[in-house]
């Protein structure tokens, strides 16, 4: 199990690398869940991580059914140094929009370089959001061509993801994932007591930013917490 934090400029980034993340995942909470950072901020934190031997992960935000300004956001955070290219579908409403935002994703992330991965993000609250069921971007992700899928909370008020999804439904979005061949992340307001059934679960990746702050999600990571919970997990 991989774990993921989500730095939002370089100085959040060392500490994440000192804390022992496995990656590195430039957002901007400031614009959402999945909020999308700028691209030299991407570029700067690549520049930085890689040479740790770490992988980079970067949003393009919470975005609405536009393949158009996906795709392009897309090419831009994958120019900059991203390795993982994460799509929120937001404002994505079924699985035939799922195929169509997320093909045009990859055609663009695959055509730059067919050694990025691409992920399509669904929201456990998605109806909080009417947004497109977790259920229903497994097989139209897998289509299109995307990488790996995962799950998130929309809504940023404290709420976890099992607030919104039961310990097997969970279960059967990564199962879903695997038997696609694809790989799975799990995140939405994680807390300390989510290791044991994080742990369970075994999800590919985890992926986390208010665990591992020092005071809420707007405060800054801290390298300490960032290792209390790698050595938690492993």
């Amino acid at each position: 199990m991989k774990v993921l934090v989500s730095p939002m400029n370089l100085e959040e980034a060392l500490e994440c690398i000192r804390g022992g993340a496995d990656i590195i995942d430039v957002k901007n909470p400031a614009e959402g869940s999945l909020g999308a950072n700028f691209p030299h901020v991407i570029k700067e934190v690549s520049e930085i991580v890689k040479k740790s031997g770490r992988e980079v992960s970067a949003t393009i935000g919470d975005m609405e059914f536009k393949p158009g300004t996906a795709s392009l956001a897309a090419l831009g955070a994958a120019y900059s140094g991203a390795d993982y290219i994460k799509v929120g579908l937001y404002g994505v409403r079924n699985e035939r929009e799922v195929y169509e935002m997320m093909k045009e994703v990859v055609r663009a992330v695959k055509d730059f370089d067919e050694g990025k991965k691409v992920v399509a993000a669904a929201y456990g609250d998605y109806t909080r959001v009417n947004s497109v069921s977790p259920f229903e971007i497994p097989e139209a992700s897998y289509k299109a061509g995307a990488d790996g899928i995962m799950v998130d909370t929309a809504i940023k008020d404290g709420k976890d993801i099992f607030s919104f999804m039961k310990f097997e439904e969970l279960e059967r979005f990564i199962e879903e994932a695997h038997k696609r061949g694809m790989f799975c992340a799990i995140a939405g307001s994680l807390k300390w007591e989510h290791i044991d059934v994080l742990k369970k679960l075994n999800p590919d990746i985890i992926g986390v930013r208010t665990m591992v702050c020092e005071s809420g999600r707007n405060s800054s990571i801290k390298a300490e917490l960032v290792e209390k919970l790698t050595q938690a997990l492993r």
